[in-house]
């Protein structure tokens, strides 16, 4: 498993290793994790180091779940980083996986923001389906491109079962994420004239379907998220916070406004999210996973406005000096 410094990953690496049928799991990341494993064991180690390759050939790996991507926006170096994680470690990892022949499946944490949101949007989007809106951020391209490269070590390796979880927006009170900063200020800049539908996914939702995925039969692209949707104006109001109506003629406008309330680090397409939001279609996600989600979009909301104990997510993963570390 890949990511597991961060809250789902360790989660997942804690449930899984917990499994009937699990052998062992073995995580690797480049920070420490700040939440316990369980039985997992870690390995501090970057993703396109070759030393993943000696982990899978000595260690008889069958199944690799990928959940090291970034989906939040970058600039700069940052950017560059994020760009050199997310595209080319993964095609090490892919290419260290094609070639190790005793793998029979690899699982792909991705985002459902690879549709886009735009006024030209269906109702709800199906895994065969594209955006029909401009992409809007480079982590997005990246993630794309991912699931290309994916594909393509598919039709390399047709013994190969591969699953791409196309997550909805993950909100819970230990994940860190531009929009579950937005969530936490007391007064949200909105856009006005605008009714936004917000489709989100429980972290305990999250961790279920990529335990499935490892686990299960499922192949192909899977869109994963809660039952329902509210308006950004209701979540506003179930979490008690004062919505500031504000002219959203462009994406420019409203992004520089969140900027002075603080949030940073959302991106143009989270903006265009808050303007428009996103709709799911996840019959895949029953027939393929056999999950039914404990949390409905409303109940998550209202579970995220209770407060809360405990250690909170880290943010994405180290500055460039890190990167490509060496195990320990």
């Amino acid at each position: 498993m890949t990511g597991v410094s961060r809250f789902v990953g360790a989660r997942v690496a804690q449930e899984l290793s917990e499994s009937p049928g699990v052998d062992r799991v073995i995580g690797i990341d480049l920070p420490e994790p700040r939440f316990p494993l369980g039985g997992a064991d870690f390995v501090r180690v970057d993703i396109g180091n070759p030393l993943v390759g000696r982990i899978l050939a000595t260690q008889g790996v069958d199944v690799v779940v990928h959940l090291a991507m970034s989906a939040d926006a970058r600039s700069g170096a940052a950017r560059v980083s994020q760009k050199e994680r997310n595209v080319i470690g993964t095609m090490q990892l892919l290419a260290t996986c094609q070639a190790h022949r005793p793998l029979r499946r690899f699982v792909l944490k991705s985002t459902a923001s690879v549709y886009g949101s735009s006024p030209r949007d269906p109702a709800v989007f199906t895994e065969a389906m594209s955006g029909v809106g401009r992409i809007r951020g480079g982590h997005l391209r990246d993630a794309i491109e991912v699931e290309g490269y994916v594909r393509a070590m598919a039709r390399r390796r047709p013994d190969l079962a591969t699953v791409v979880l196309r997550m909805a927006h993950i909100v819970g009170p230990n994940v860190h994420s531009a929009l579950t900063d937005y969530l936490r200020g007391s007064v949200w800049p909105t856009p006005l004239g605008f009714r936004a539908r917000l489709q989100l996914l429980h972290p305990d939702d999250a961790i279920t379907a990529l335990v499935a995925a490892a686990v299960g039969t499922a192949d192909g692209v899977v869109n994963v998220a809660g039952d329902g949707v509210v308006t950004l104006s209701q979540a506003a109001r179930l979490l008690g916070r004062t919505a500031v109506p504000v002219p959203a003629a462009t994406t420019r406008r409203l992004g520089s406004v969140l900027r002075r309330f603080g949030v940073a680090a959302m991106g143009d397409d989270q903006i265009d999210y808050l303007m428009w939001g996103r709709c799911l279609d996840t019959t895949r996600m029953r027939s393929l996973l056999h999950m039914e989600p404990a949390w409905s979009t409303r109940e998550l909301i209202e579970d995220f406005g209770r407060p809360q104990e405990g250690p909170r997510d880290l943010p994405d993963f180290p500055e460039p000096a890190q990167s490509w570390a060496m195990a320990r």
